[in-house]
């Protein structure tokens, strides 16, 4: 938590959640919704979505995406509210201006986790998912707190469990 003092405006009357924290939201959650998720294998959305979907987790996956129809073999949702399900995670990946937004539609549906990936923070969109009384994560990136509790994250990196030799191409 100090790490992030000062890097970001603060929010009145949240702390941003430790490490234990953070487990107990993973640990509970069965579901993320992954907003502005990208079929775009180069994408930091599509990285953290086929984490999200691998034999490492429990967790459903419900992509959201007006401009996607399918990913990784899913579909895609256009909103929130689209949903078959009330999702335990909202996992925005969308630049800060939208984050209010997301989180007005996190909280609409009923979620009850709004998470930021890395690099994103808006004190609008933790005011309005406070307000409402949902959890929120910021700035931190769900495939790397899930590996790191899982046991998946070494000193060396990220253990994939897969040995390859081969150079992965991007469109």
């Amino acid at each position: 938590m100090a790490a992030l003092r000062g890097k970001w405006p603060e929010v009145p009357g949240w702390t941003p959640p430790g490490a234990d924290e953070r487990r107990e939201i993973i640990d509970r959650s069965k579901s993320v919704a992954v907003v502005g998720a990208s079929s775009r294998a180069e994408r930091a959305s599509n990285f953290v979505a086929t984490y999200l979907l691998s034999s490492s987790t429990d967790f459903n996956v419900y992509f959201v995406n007006p401009a996607e129809r399918k990913i990784l073999g899913l579909p895609v949702y256009p909103s929130l509210a689209d949903l078959p399900i009330i999702p335990d995670i909202v996992d925005v990946f969308r630049s800060s201006e939208h984050l209010p937004e997301a989180a007005a539609e996190a909280v609409a549906v009923g979620a009850k986790t709004f998470w930021t990936q890395l690099g994103l923070w808006s004190v609008d969109a933790a005011q309005i998912s406070l307000d409402a009384g949902l959890e929120v994560v910021m700035d931190r990136c769900l495939k790397i707190e899930h590996a790191r509790f899982a046991g998946g994250l070494s000193w060396a990196g990220f253990d994939t469990g897969v040995i390859s030799s081969k150079r992965r191409r991007f469109r």
